[in-house]
């Protein structure tokens, strides 16, 4: 008998546990929760990969705005408009802040850096610099004939390669990757490092990739240790020291740049002094020139900093979004069709476009809006946490809670969007390139708003349409392009796309001038 009540117990605790967390968790006025939050793990049982896609059938079932458990944090998940809405204006400041993840630990220097440091003096300081010295139209203008001379190497590229062989089928993986790459290390600092065939063969250049994909290999494991402390005793134990063996190749990396310009200044052989002016100074060169008249703010780890995030936040986001854009172009030809010919009548056939053609191009706009909505750079925003106690759709959401906004499910949700599941730029006709409110945020929105949202437009409107109106497009196959999204912060596509281009007879006569 004695051994019968022993063998009862776990399930006798299990229905106590179960019964007393119910009844705290409606006299608390927490929003809705998951049946059931398991100790330890509470309800990442629930979760699948891709995660947004996981997140939003949970919302689904339960509701726009839930109260998760990730392990031992707890966690707001908001899959609606109107809550985002909430969260980043009646309590933008609230939720200005960054949970302790250990990505903000080992690559946001210990929470200093932009992404991760809590809202605050030092955080403002960094926001401004960004803004007004980094990312401001001043100076992406300024440094626009970079990004015109990047999408020449890759027309070229592609004229030579069609030109060669009109069958052979080109990965635009790889291609837009590089051409982003090389766009944002020649603003921080003047120099490529992808040549135009393949990943350049010196040490450094190997060192970069090297990088990159070490930062891509060790996200998953980071993510689960976050939630999951004590998995580092379980086949884990390891990845702490490689982030902070990476975040010191990180760091070797840049602080090298820094040198090679400190030493090029001192030489008098900076190429953007010396060629053309201070105006177009690249960011490195505008950032070192501050350090001068406050060294004891603009510290070499700022500046590293501020580089890193720009590197690590534009090139991936970029290139990505560029390939979900061209795979929905290519399986809805008409709409391929109408944007090379708005671009025909706007701009001609005697120049390229440029940036300063983009305000015109409205369907292309349409277009990027489009894309950014269907599959958003960051599906699930990077994370804030509350400062304090506040409410959201009505519920009490305390001290400490994890926001976790689910872009990807705002921006596919059928009571948002008339169908959803379809291509359809013609949806963002009138707007006149404005967001759509909170139905619409692939930058996030309120005060950590992403500060890139100027570059990127810039950047992957004159590829796209540069790419428009030079080449003609087509699938390798009959079949529907293979959308299916991978694991990662950006959800790329699984399957790299690709494709056949073929010049344009009409521009025959312009390709030798590129």
């Amino acid at each position: 008998m004695e051994t019968q009540y022993l063998l009862y117990l776990p399930l006798i605790f299990l229905a106590l546990y179960v019964f007393t967390s119910r009844i705290l968790h409606k006299l608390q006025n927490l929003p809705p929760t998951p049946f059931p939050s398991l100790p330890f793990i509470g309800h990442l049982y629930l979760l699948s990969k891709p995660f947004h896609r996981a997140l939003s059938e949970i919302s689904r079932r339960h509701g726009p705005v839930l109260f998760l458990r990730f392990g031992s944090r707890p966690v707001l998940l908001v899959s609606s408009p109107s809550a985002a809405e909430e969260c980043f204006t009646k309590n933008d400041i609230v939720f200005a802040n960054r949970p302790e993840l250990l990505s903000g630990k080992y690559y946001g220097y210990n929470f200093t850096s932009l992404a991760w440091a809590p809202y605050g003096d030092h955080w403002r300081n960094l926001r401004r610099i960004s803004s007004l010295e980094v990312l401001s139209s001043h100076r992406l203008q300024m440094l626009s004939h970079i990004r015109a001379d990047e999408v020449r190497v890759l027309i070229r590229k592609l004229y030579r390669i069609s030109t060669k062989n009109p069958n052979e089928m080109v990965e635009t993986k790889s291609l837009l990757f590089g051409l982003a790459f090389n766009t944002i290390t020649r603003m921080i600092a003047g120099k490529r490092y992808y040549s135009d065939d393949e990943v350049d063969s010196s040490a450094e250049a190997k060192m970069l990739h090297e990088i990159v994909r070490e930062t891509t290999r060790l996200a998953p494991e980071s993510s689960l240790l976050d939630f999951l402390p004590s998995m580092k005793w379980f086949g884990f134990k390891e990845t702490e020291k490689m982030m902070t063996e990476l975040q010191q190749k990180r760091d070797k990396f840049m602080q090298n740049i820094i040198e090679e310009h400190r030493r090029m200044t001192a030489n008098n052989e900076s190429i953007a002094a010396a060629d053309e002016g201070c105006k177009k100074k690249n960011i490195i060169e505008v950032l070192l020139s501050l350090h001068e008249t406050d060294p004891e703010y603009y510290t070499d780890e700022t500046i590293r900093n501020l580089m890193l995030v720009l590197l690590q936040a534009s090139t991936d986001t970029s290139s990505s979004t560029m390939e979900w854009a061209f795979s929905l172009l290519l399986d809805n030809p008409q709409v391929l069709k109408k944007a090379q010919i708005e671009i025909d009548n706007h701009v001609g056939d005697q120049r390229l476009i440029d940036e300063s053609d983009l305000a015109k191009l409205s369907y292309l706009s349409c277009i990027i809006n489009e894309t950014f909505r269907m599959h958003p750079a960051a599906p699930l925003l990077i994370p804030h946490q509350s400062s304090k106690e506040c409410t959201v759709g009505g519920f009490r959401i305390p001290r400490g809670t994890m926001l976790v906004v689910n872009v990807w499910a705002i921006h596919n949700d059928h009571k948002v969007w008339r169908d959803p599941d379809k291509f359809m730029p013609e949806r963002f006709e009138g707007l006149e390139g404005a967001r759509d409110g909170f139905r619409l945020m692939p930058f996030g929105a309120g005060r950590r708003k992403c500060p890139g949202e100027g570059l990127a437009v810039r950047l992957i409107g004159l590829v796209l349409g540069s790419l428009i109106q030079c080449f003609d497009w087509e699938k390798v196959s009959n079949e529907i392009i293979n959308m299916a999204e991978g694991t990662g912060l950006t959800a790329p596509k699984v399957r790299p796309l690709s494709v056949r281009c073929r010049p344009r007879l009409v521009l025959q006569h312009f390709y030798s001038q590129i």
